[in-house]
């Protein structure tokens, strides 16, 4: 519990109605994607970084941990409140300052939603391709704290490969930029790279400079549904060794279509096992010819039916499918959890067999889906938390499930982060060495750890 003095100091800061100590705004902010909650004892609303900067100082000074958070929508607890203290919101922050459309970049605040900046972008003829799942509602900042990825990453790459620059307020209250709107610039360490995938550790993002690109001319939508997991994975090798990129190449595993049925009206044969959604983009005349070559390359794998869209409206009815997988899945089982691992892309088969072997050795449903494109695999186990003994055995199973990635030379989390589910798994992956390097830096910004401890490395708390 925070005292008076300390709270009358933040509403100074930022406005006694930016302020709040109230048990249902407390409530609110106590949770994110995950399952788990953790209660603020404050949540502040800054609108500048020059209010950002003076709370971090008032926090510096006091040992009184601070929690950024954008939209809360993350699946590892990034932004959760672990042990108290206040929450920093940075929603008010969401303005588009400039789209420079001649240099081909924007400067935006951290609190603006990711598609709101799209369309924005868009409108002018331009392009922002990251485009993660959550992009209706989470914020360019928490894309940055966490490097979020999404669908368009075979093509386009993940949030770092956009983002120029910075504007970000350290754990002492400093105000610092990193960076600029030039495509080079390599004058001292890039600390632009080090903030992006930081998961809000090292610093609070305050502006951010935006890499675009010219907006595609067109794109192509086509499902095509497989009688096997092997054949629809066989297919994403083959169409990216026949020297096509796709825009993105998504992946539903048998136990993804049978949810997908069960919870919507969406068509989906019974004899489709796998399914690919898979866009391309790019000039329109070249388009036909790339979707036809890849119903070609696809066809002798199993192919059950093979859907192209030729309108944005079948377009989008196709993606329907993707998106629902989601709602589905909770509406089906309300418990499940969502891992994401990534394995080389050729490995996607191989890994596929390994959780299912994982799931019949502890009896719990595993479902797969995901960016086959990039081998980046969302693993959704299917716990019914009403069964004694069932997360126990989850437990176990998402560890070997992760072991099993990195023995193929991937990693347990491909754009999800660490935050706090995942910070007990890190030895799996990282050396000593290498964790003791990460905390030398974290304890460099952050001497008194009071921004966002517990993540990344849970013995902070």
């Amino acid at each position: 519990m925070l005292n008076t003095e300390f709270i009358a100091k933040l509403q100074q800061v930022v406005g006694a109605e930016n302020v709040s100590t109230n048990q249902a705004d407390l409530i609110c902010y106590s949770y994110d994607a995950t399952q788990k909650q953790f209660l603020p004892d404050v949540v502040v609303h800054p609108s500048s970084v020059e209010e950002i900067s003076a709370i971090m100082k008032l926090a510096n000074e006091t040992g009184i941990p601070v929690f950024p958070r954008g939209a809360g929508s993350g699946f590892t607890g990034g932004s959760l409140p672990v042990g108290g203290g206040i929450v920093l919101v940075t929603t008010r922050l969401d303005k588009i300052l400039e789209i420079d459309e001649e240099n081909l970049v924007a400067t935006v605040e951290p609190g603006l939603v990711t598609e709101d900046f799209q369309k924005a972008v868009e409108k002018v003829g331009l392009f922002y391709p990251p485009d993660p799942a959550s992009l209706k509602f989470s914020t360019l900042g928490g894309n940055v704290a966490e490097c979020a990825g999404g669908p368009r990453c075979v093509k386009y790459g993940v949030t770092k490969d956009y983002i120029l620059g910075l504007e970000i307020v350290t754990p002492t209250g400093d105000i610092i930029k990193t960076g600029g709107p030039t495509m080079k610039g390599v004058v001292g360490y890039d600390l632009t790279k080090l903030i992006c995938g930081s998961e809000g550790t090292l610093a609070i993002i305050t502006k951010i400079i935006v890499k675009l690109l010219p907006k595609p001319e067109a794109k192509k939508t086509m499902l095509v549904m497989f009688d096997s997991i092997d054949g629809a994975a066989q297919a994403v090798s083959d169409i990216i060794r026949n020297k096509i990129i796709p825009t993105t190449l998504e992946f539903m595993d048998g136990r993804t279509v049978d949810c997908v049925r069960q919870a919507t009206d969406l068509e989906v044969p019974d004899t489709a096992n796998a399914v690919l959604i898979i866009e391309v983009d790019g000039d329109k005349e070249f388009l036909d010819k790339q979707a036809s070559r890849i119903a070609e390359i696809t066809k002798p794998l199993g192919v059950v039916e093979t859907r192209i869209a030729e309108t944005p409206e079948e377009s989008e009815a196709l993606w329907q499918i993707r998106r629902s997988v989601s709602a589905s899945l909770r509406k089906v089982n309300p418990d499940k959890f969502n891992e994401d691992i990534c394995v080389p892309r050729s490995k996607v088969p191989e890994m596929i067999r390994k959780i299912d072997k994982i799931a019949d050795k502890y009896q719990i449903p595993i479902v797969n889906f995901g960016h086959a494109g990039d081998g980046n695999i969302h693993v959704n186990v299917m716990i019914d938390s009403k069964v004694e003994g069932e997360q126990e055995k989850a437990d176990q199973a998402i560890e070997e499930v992760f072991k099993g990635a990195l023995e193929l030379g991937g990693t347990m989390s491909g754009e999800h982060g660490v935050g706090i589910m995942k910070a007990p798994y890190i030895p799996l992956e990282l050396k000593d060495v290498a964790v003791d390097y990460m905390k030398t830096i974290k304890k460099a910004l952050d001497p008194k750890n009071i921004l966002n401890p517990g993540k990344i490395f849970p013995s902070d708390v």
